[in-house]
């Protein structure tokens, strides 16, 4: 669970930390499509007086151009930007092939036609800019929502959800380790009073013994009677049954390696369960 919050933490850091970077560009783009808006006015309003101006001087081209129409020269190609994550499209406009119209207003309004192709290629760079721009806020108002979401959803249910958990197992533990201590000392007292009331039992059986001319030899201490004493001289007695163990089988060995250059082979001895140190405590419960 532990782990699970370090987790849950860090993706909340990262999340936090792409909403603030997704944010920064949303507002950057925000202040560029205002921009590109105004701009675009002007340029629209440019374009428009020279049409008429090459109206005025050329005359009505409009039929000779729709005529001479075969295949678009203005086009759009498109590409991808990565941003934290987010492929944003952009578009960039480009011109395909030599300009077909370039002898167009040869006889009169060459200038004003020139003029009104720059214009009006201007504004068509302007239009796909702006369109670049709109995709990429609309698609980054999009991911921003859904980061927000996500850091929402981490901070307020995924992370509190598991605090509670390890407060919850925590908590328990703690009780049970009181229940444990608690059941522990309630041993350690049920057996100094049984213990106790042994002693009182020995005692007075002795003095009716002494009474009637019974005298009855010191009983020597049972060193297993002490509870505090019994892993110290449990773990004393493994250590002595190891050390005696390794030196009879360095012993037996040698010997047996002597025997085998004589050519004497000896067959192997099946294992005693008793020399196990493990099965100990079994052993003596």
């Amino acid at each position: 669970m532990k782990t699970r919050l370090k987790a849950a933490q860090k993706g909340h850091s990262l999340l936090k930390k792409k909403a603030d970077a997704l944010n920064m560009r949303f507002r950057s783009i925000l202040g560029k499509i205002v921009e590109n808006k105004n701009l675009m006015g002007e340029v629209l309003r440019e374009a428009s007086f020279s049409l008429a101006e090459a109206k005025f001087a050329a005359g009505d081209f409009s039929h000779i151009v729709i005529q001479n129409v075969s295949r678009a020269q203005h086009r759009v190609r498109m590409k991808k930007e990565n941003v934290v994550g987010v492929f944003l499209p952009v578009f960039d406009a480009y011109v395909d092939g030599p300009d077909t119209y370039d002898l167009t207003g040869l006889g009169k309004g060459g200038a004003s036609i020139t003029k009104l192709k720059k214009n009006y290629s201007k504004a068509v760079e302007l239009l796909v800019e702006l369109a670049t721009l709109q995709t990429c806020f609309i698609t980054l108002d999009e991911a921003i929502k859904v980061t927000n979401r996500r850091v929402n959803a981490i901070e307020h249910v995924i992370i509190p959800r598991i605090e509670n958990t390890l407060m919850y197992i925590v908590t328990e533990l703690d009780e049970m380790e009181r229940e444990e201590f608690y059941r522990m000392k309630k041993i350690q007292a049920k057996k100094k009073k049984d213990r106790a009331e042994t002693e009182n039992l020995v005692a007075a059986e002795k003095k009716k013994l002494e009474e009637k001319g019974i005298f009855l030899p010191d009983q020597p201490k049972n060193i297993l009677e002490n509870d505090d004493d019994l892993p110290v001289l449990m773990k004393k007695i493994q250590a002595k049954k190891k050390k005696d163990r390794a030196e009879t089988e360095n012993l037996v060995a040698a010997e047996k390696k002597k025997l085998e250059e004589k050519g004497i082979f000896l067959p192997d001895q099946p294992k005693n369960i008793l020399e196990n140190d493990d099965d100990l405590p079994v052993l003596f419960a």
